[in-house]
């Protein structure tokens, strides 16, 4: 019997159910938000179930094979990322529920638009500024969606012995498709199917065949020294993590849009709080499995493949076939997240390049729809093009860190429009310096590591905000 082909086609059943029972609702705020009515428990599973999914993971396991135990400073800077945001979760809660935000392009462009709450008139700063944002995260979020894609081909070539480029469609496919039909509300519940099949998988397989396979972690000190330090990108690398990665949380527009979605703001920051502690033992599992991966089979093998090699080497056919839908199913809760508010955003956010702003919801929903399908299927290119997870995990997660100072400044300060050229330029100057310093890495790696070039980015952004802002002052 085909046990991968009776997994997937159970998960598959389940998953459409809940997708075709969201397609009956004609309510668009259930669509984009909800409804604001999201209670703690499957708000931390989605949130989780995103922040583990199978991008992260076999990501991580491929990082964990390649760099060691430099992946888990991801998983510490991402902890002290929630704290930071359950500082601000109620607000941004509130906030959103008073002014019809559905996304965190949307909050940073109503609060720095010139225009007002009783006109349709958009200014050129307007379209600049909200092109500038939209487009950022978008192309940010194109880079995590592809990897994903990456992740379900990396599994499906070798579970079905298809070609990569076929694995690649088919998992695309799937994942737009329900994506498209359900929106965030059913991007929720199928989350959280998704994370309790990943919870079995770590502890019935992942967890004793780590202790197998390293004698009880014992073997871990046949690694290299650097990468069992953390230092295997450089000690900049590492402490660039904790320093300006951990603020990206609070920029993240996947997980604004489930603070948004949120029960009330009590709701909101209890989720930050569990969500950040409940995350950093898988940021450690999934590099210990690469490591023991390489410890077995040496390091020769494409890093992509260690999740598969690592299940088929101690998996009998019916726990590796639900082992692969269970990262499949991780990789689909990742990849419908992000393809979700990538969606929404292009909709919703580029309200300063419209005549007329998108305030037919239903509208909107249907035009959501179709730019899922559109986006997807760019994402899905992506993915042919740059097969390479680590690198499309890397630089998407990065590239986030440029929102952060003005970010804060918005929600700490209630006179921002002062400051709104300075936040385009402060947002602009950040992802040229973060582009620059990537492309450097890509073609001298000798002389900078690409995986750090969130580093200046973050920094630059934050200079060029702190002046400004200084000047304006003086104005």
């Amino acid at each position: 019997m085909n046990w991968l082909l009776f997994w997937m086609t159970v998960y598959l059943i389940m998953v459409l159910l809940l997708a075709f029972r969201h397609l009956k609702s004609s309510n668009p705020e259930t669509y984009l938000v909800n409804n604001r009515s999201t209670r703690l428990v499957p708000l931390v599973f989605t949130i989780l179930a995103t922040f583990i999914g199978g991008g992260t993971s076999i990501g991580l396991i491929a990082m964990g094979y390649s760099s060691g135990f430099a992946a888990v400073g991801i998983g510490l800077a991402y902890v002290l990322g929630f704290m930071l945001m359950m500082r601000y979760a109620g607000r941004i809660r509130d906030w959103g529920a008073q002014k019809k935000i559905y996304s965190f392009p949307q909050f940073l462009i109503s609060r720095f638009s010139e225009k007002s709450d009783n006109t349709q008139s958009f200014s050129g700063f307007d379209r600049a500024f909200s092109a500038l944002v939209s487009g950022v995260n978008i192309f940010i979020f194109f880079f995590l969606l592809a990897a994903q894609f990456v992740g379900m081909a990396s599994l499906l070539k070798f579970g079905f012995g298809w070609g990569y480029q076929s694995a690649a469609v088919i998992s695309a496919v799937i994942v737009i498709g329900y994506t498209a039909i359900s929106g965030l509300s059913g991007v929720i519940y199928t989350d959280m199917i998704q994370f309790v099949v990943i919870l079995i998988l770590i502890f019935f397989i992942f967890l004793p065949v780590i202790f197998h396979d390293t004698e009880n972690l014992s073997r871990l000190a046949e690694l290299p020294d650097n990468m069992l330090n953390g230092s295997f990108y450089g000690w900049t690398f590492l402490v660039g993590l904790l320093l300006f990665l951990s603020p990206s949380v609070l920029v993240r527009m996947d997980i604004w849009q489930r603070m948004l979605s949120a029960k009330n703001a009590k709701t909101a920051r209890r989720a930050s709080l569990w969500s950040g502690i409940g995350m950093l033992p898988f940021y450690l599992i999934f590099p210990l499995v690469g490591m023991s991966v390489r410890i077995s089979f040496g390091d020769q093998i494409n890093a992509n493949d260690a999740t598969y090699l690592f299940l088929e080497q101690h998996s009998t056919p019916f726990f590796l076939a639900f082992g692969v839908t269970g990262l499949l199913a991780a990789l689909m809760s990742s990849g419908d997240s992000f393809l979700n508010i990538i969606a929404i955003s292009a909709v919703r956010d580029f309200s300063g390049w419209r005549r007329k702003s998108v305030d037919d919801l239903r509208q909107s929903q249907r035009q959501i729809r179709l730019i899922t399908l559109l986006f997807g299927f760019v994402a899905l290119g992506m993915a042919l093009l740059l097969p390479d997870i680590v690198d499309l995990m890397v630089v998407g997660i990065g590239t986030i860190v440029i929102f952060v100072p003005v970010t804060l400044l918005a929600l700490v300060r209630p006179d921002v429009k002062r400051y709104q050229r300075v936040a385009l330029w402060s947002v602009l100057s950040g992802f040229v310096v973060n582009t620059c310093f990537f492309v450097w890495g890509v073609m001298a790696p000798q002389q900078f590591e690409p995986k750090s070039s969130f580093i200046p980015a973050f920094i630059v952004a934050g200079l060029v905000l702190l002046f400004g802002k200084l000047r304006t002052n003086k104005v």
